[in-house]
């Protein structure tokens, strides 16, 4: 039984400019985040089947209470129109939301989970980031790819993007370790630090990693680990 969920209002909706990209975000967003965290321990996490291709969300993840999507989906169809220039006649379309643990080890990483990343290379894809854990953990940080000068990948540069950093990490193996800060690659832009109970929401196309560290945050105990929930949508 999804456990109620009940935003803080009026939400205080705030923005902050990390490379020319707004990443919006909300201090004290839920009620009561604890009833989460809670419906996290009680939750059967499971490996992404990426995993074993060493590539995509390196740890555990379990689906999200229904009633956590409907309600954070019903605040933010109309936010994210108005906050990232996404047309009022396009409907949302929800993907993945889930609990979110990170737990591999650094020496565990495949070669694509050492770099930053993006979701997905459609101009109007969104993730949505509750950050269930506090700021020891880290945060996300964004990037520049030094090679191609790309910050957000798009449908115009995808290709060419993906030809150089394939060559790049082909001919370099990155070292096993979460990428947090700039390297020859790619130009660290700046992080948006995690904090209990603070939404984050940015373009899943943007180039972006997961500021970890290992020593604190690979935990598969959702009370005690880097719990996230993450939720995704398009329009």
């Amino acid at each position: 039984m999804s456990p109620p969920v009940t935003i803080r209002m009026p939400p205080d909706i705030q923005s902050v400019d990390i490379g020319g990209h707004s990443i919006v975000f909300i201090d004290n967003f839920l009620q009561d985040p604890q009833a989460l965290v809670e419906a996290a321990a009680q939750s059967p996490f499971e490996r992404p089947a990426t995993l074993d291709e060493l590539k995509g969300y390196p740890g555990l993840r379990a689906p999200a209470p229904a009633a956590y999507t409907q309600t954070l989906t019903e605040l933010l169809d109309p936010l994210i129109k108005v906050n990232f220039q996404v047309p009022e006649h396009l409907g949302v379309k929800v993907g993945l939301s889930a609990f979110s643990l990170t737990t591999v080890q650094p020496e565990q990483l495949g070669p694509l989970q050492r770099t930053p990343h993006f979701d997905a290379s459609t101009p109007y894809y969104m993730a949505a980031l509750l950050w269930l854990c506090d700021e020891s953990h880290g945060g996300t940080g964004f990037y520049r790819h030094n090679a191609t000068g790309c910050q957000r990948i798009t449908a115009g540069n995808r290709e060419r993007y993906l030809d150089v950093y394939n060559e790049e990490v082909n001919r370099r193996r990155p070292p096993p370790r979460y990428f947090d800060r700039s390297d020859e690659q790619f130009t660290f832009l700046g992080m948006m630090p995690a904090r209990f109970n603070r939404l984050v929401v940015y373009p899943g196309s943007l180039l972006h990693s997961a500021c970890i560290n290992p020593a604190r945050s690979l935990n598969s105990d959702p009370r005690k680990g880097r719990l996230t929930v993450n939720t995704f949508y398009d329009f």
